[in-house]
């Protein structure tokens, strides 16, 4: 145990994470107590033990839920054979990570927070809120909260006389580091320093639950001439391996770094003598989501497991000035990851969308130790894409193979350094031959379709801008299949131009039977039409369907859109009928949106309101 560090003095940090958010705001905590001399472990919270005090950090994933590696702890807290101070000896916080765009806004934070406290457990400070939307997105709330989190520890569990906080200008050892392997070979193929081959390496990654996928098509469906490049990708699964997927499910891919810029930063590092010898991982590694394979090369981690394409964290600018002797390079490094140059930091960082790889390149004077490449480089985490295929679409292959079908916007903008960028993820999607084998991982959203399969009677309103109507179609194919006599459905539709992205338009007269489609496409007239306005437009429709028990489906981006959309669903629900003359009092007009919002909120609480946004 280090100097200063006592028995009473221990936190465990513990993250309940879907894309990552959480688990890089736990590590941020982690580093926060640490330099006050606390025995500190971050972990899983399905991986819990019980420490003095306990950071609970957890965002919020579909309506309301924990996300998948926090989902055995929140059944384990609820059974009922607890006893109700059984909890007494924890003390402890929480953080949420969510996104007020959604209507359970924090919810797992909030639910985790109050079962802890009714178990007896204590609260050492307030607990904090993120949110996405916030001008400075999560850390606008999480800087200050962690800050003044840190202060309140140091007051509340004073350190021993002649000890004092670890300096934020120290650097912490790192929990893992990488090492040359007792028995070492260099890599087959390679010579130490020379470019690797410019295919990419399809190793399948030992992923949890993984699903072997072979992408049987790539198809574009915008024209070759317009602003955004969307792909209708194919993949075929062995039936033994498949899920018995239905709509709102998601598949989550798993990009790697590009050769040639996994060259570019072993040579601006000088680790090509290095980058081809087998290595080996000691100490705590923390992402065991995508640990490195045994006998790995550093080449293979920065491929498969290394993000060196991501927008860099404040936390990294703090981590490379430890390795550059230049004092100006230093300097600016270190102004970056301090809160009071949060304008500075965005400048540099969000705006221009600038990379890890491309920082490095500004500052090159840096030269990062490869031994620590696993703790400064963020791990590559997997991407998450609606299913878009249902129904007999599932069995089109035959032969003992399920079909999955995904339709992905390739993200490629100029930003304002007006250079061309492009999504990790997205640029590797691009790139893929057809016959591609990948390691896929698949994970169930049971609530998306649960109440329609039940009551296949209820008419349904699907409000699905862009590529969020991938959900709506995988749901129009399986209700195909299970119910075909429904009740009256409508899709309300919405993207930019009818002629170029009106996806899947071919195949929605399939079901002209019960389909009744709504289209608002943005910039085919002089005065631009959102998918909020159609709403509107049919309000008294929209009123009716909802009053007669009507599910709703809100797909597609988060942001400003499912505002937008929920404001005009409250319109749409506070308006007078037709057959009304007159205007309503400004008294009347306030009671109905009362009214309007109590209904919305009733439907999200039956499962009538369903928003699948990311």
């Amino acid at each position: 145990m280090a100097e200063g560090q006592r028995h009473d003095r221990s936190v465990l940090i513990i993250y309940g994470s879907e894309t990552g958010n959480s688990q890089d705001a736990a590590e941020e905590l982690g580093r926060v107590v640490e330099r006050l001399h606390f025995a500190t472990r971050v972990s899983e919270m399905d991986s819990v033990e019980i420490y003095t005090i306990v950071i609970c950090v957890v965002s919020t994933t579909g309506q309301g839920e924990f996300p998948n590696n926090a989902r055995r702890l929140w059944r384990s807290l609820l059974r009922k054979s607890l006893r109700p101070r059984c909890l007494g000896h924890v003390s402890f916080t929480t953080f949420g990570l969510g996104d007020s765009s959604y209507a359970k806004f924090n919810w797992a934070a909030r639910k985790l927070h109050k079962r802890l406290s009714q178990l007896g457990a204590s609260d050492v400070y307030p607990r904090g809120e993120g949110d996405e939307q916030h001008d400075e997105g999560i850390e606008g709330t999480f800087l200050p909260w962690s800050a003044d989190l840190g202060r309140h520890l140091l007051t509340s569990y004073p350190l021993p006389e002649g000890v004092s906080p670890i300096p934020d200008d120290v650097l912490l050892p790192p929990k893992h580091h990488l090492v040359v392997a007792k028995e070492n070979t260099v890599e087959e193929g390679f010579i130490s320093g020379s470019l690797p081959n410019a295919a990419f390496d399809h190793t399948l990654l030992p992923i949890p639950s993984r699903i072997t996928a072979k992408l049987k098509g790539n198809l574009r469906v915008t024209p070759p001439n317009h602003w955004q490049d969307v792909r209708h990708l194919f993949f075929s699964i062995p039936e033994e391996e498949a899920p018995n997927y239905m709509p709102g499910d998601v598949l989550t891919l798993y990009p790697k770094n590009f050769p040639s810029d996994v060259q570019d930063l072993n040579t601006l590092m000088n680790w090509n003598d290095i980058t081809d010898q087998t290595l080996a991982l000691e100490g705590d590694y923390p992402h065991n989501s995508l640990f490195p394979l045994p006998n790995t090369t550093l080449r293979q981690l920065l491929t498969h497991n290394l993000d060196i394409t991501a927008i860099p964290k404040r936390y990294f600018f703090h981590q490379i000035s430890h390795y550059t002797s230049d004092e100006m390079h230093k300097e600016r490094l270190l102004e970056f990851c301090n809160p009071i140059y949060t304008d500075e930091f965005y400048d540099y960082t969000t705006r221009p969308r600038r990379s890890i790889l491309e920082v490095l390149q500004d500052f090159p004077t840096v030269k990062l130790p490869w031994q620590h490449a696993t703790s400064i480089f963020p791990p590559i985490r997997g991407r998450q894409f609606s299913i878009a295929s249902g129904g007999y679409l599932k069995y089109n292959l035959g032969n003992g193979f399920v079909q999955i079908e995904l339709l992905v916007a390739i993200v490629r903008y100029k930003t304002i350094l007006r250079k061309i960028r492009e999504g990790l993820c997205s640029r590797y999607i691009a790139s893929l031959p057809i016959g591609t084998e990948l390691a896929v991982s698949f994970e169930k959203n049971e609530k998306f379709y649960d109440l329609v399969k039940r009551e296949p009677a209820r008419p349904i309103i699907m409000i699905a801008p862009g590529t969020g109507v991938a959900p709506c179609r995988s749901l129009m194919y399986q209700r195909r299949v299970e119910n075909p006599t429904t009740g009256p459905t409508h899709l309300f539709f919405g993207n930019r131009n009818r002629g170029a992205d009106f996806f899947f338009v071919d195949e929605w007269p399939f079901f002209s039977e019960s389909l009744t489609i709504h289209t608002a496409f943005s910039r085919d007239q002089l005065q631009k039409i959102y998918i909020q306005d159609i709403i509107r437009q049919q309000g008294t429709l929209v009123k009716k369907l909802i009053l007669d028990g009507a599910v709703v489906f809100v797909c597609g981006s988060s942001g400003a859109m499912p505002k937008a959309v929920r404001a005009a669903l409250m319109d749409a629900l506070a308006s007078e009928d037709d057959s009304k003359n007159g205007e309503s009092s400004e008294s009347d007009l306030e009671e109905k949106k009362v009214e309007a919002e109590s209904i919305l909120k009733s439907m999200e609480d039956r499962g009538r309101f369903v928003q699948e946004t990311w």
